[in-house]
């Protein structure tokens, strides 16, 4: 039997005051500090710094605002050897993020909301881009979640984006894909495709979930408080595992690694 990919773990570090899930947190640089050097501790693979967050509702930061927020704590990461991610839709703070260690961009737009995206992707060749589905910003997307079948639609969807990236001189290799749970989708939508994960990982390219504590958990298992909604997250990082998706993105770490863990025990 072949051995089963390790999903891997892709930390959240919020450098904002709003996010839904831990706005405030870590907004610090000490504490954005500390919170990632717990991380890894724990074991975690790459490290998510977001600076502008992208909940349902959240309206757009400044440029400068969120280079002031996330540049030192890259460079601050960089030194303690961790695999950094930025979590960012806007190519110029990619750009500063990769000049100080980041080697993961995660693009919740997928180059949509920035058209220098691509060619900053494409020039930098050793960089990883993760391409998530997404329908517009975050203030009105759940207006855009209509659709026929949700997974063929996203399936579409992020292929023509895809074949975007390639066409401006992104090396296939470099893509990630990720579905975009809860962006411009209800929370049956949601479990459609987790259902069917292994309809997205058919496009060929690794693929990212991020569920961690979002509503639709929350909502299955009545907590309003995304807190609680930590055991529900962790169900579907088992199961992600499972299915071998490339990683997960989660706000707490230890658990998931070792849930990883106990998947690759069970299953090889």
């Amino acid at each position: 039997m072949e051995e089963m990919h390790r999903t891997l773990v892709m930390g959240v570090l919020n450098i904002t005051p709003d996010s839904f899930a831990d706005g405030g947190r870590h907004f610090a640089l000490a504490a954005a500090i500390a919170r990632a050097k717990e991380m890894l501790v724990e074991k975690v693979d790459i490290v998510d710094v977001g600076g502008e967050s992208t909940r349902p509702g959240a309206q757009r930061i400044s440029f400068a605002e969120e280079r002031d927020r996330v540049i030192p704590v890259v460079i601050a990461l960089k030194a303690l050897g961790a695999t950094i991610s930025i979590d960012t839709t806007r190519a110029e703070i990619a750009r500063l993020a990769i000049e100080s260690g980041a080697r993961i961009v995660n693009d919740i737009s997928g180059g949509l909301a920035d058209p220098a995206m691509a060619a900053l992707i494409a020039k930098n060749p050793a960089v990883q881009y993760v391409v998530m589905h997404w329908r517009g910003e975050s203030k009105d997307m759940q207006a855009r979640a209509i659709y026929k079948d949700v997974v063929q639609e996203v399936r579409e969807e992020l292929s023509e984006r895809i074949s975007a990236l390639i066409a401006a001189g992104v090396n296939p290799e470099q893509i990630i894909v990720d579905p975009g749970i809860g962006f411009a989708k209800t929370g049956e939508q949601n479990w459609e495709l987790l259902r069917n994960i292994d309809r997205i990982e058919l496009l060929g390219y690794p693929v990212l979930v991020g569920v961690s504590r979002k509503r639709f958990l929350g909502d299955l298992v009545g907590a309003e408080n995304p807190d609680e909604r930590e055991a529900a997250t962790l169900a579907i990082t088992t199961e992600m595992a499972v299915k071998g998706v490339w990683a997960v993105r989660t706000h707490s770490v230890k658990p998931h690694v070792d849930a990883i863990k106990v998947v690759k025990e069970l299953w090889g």
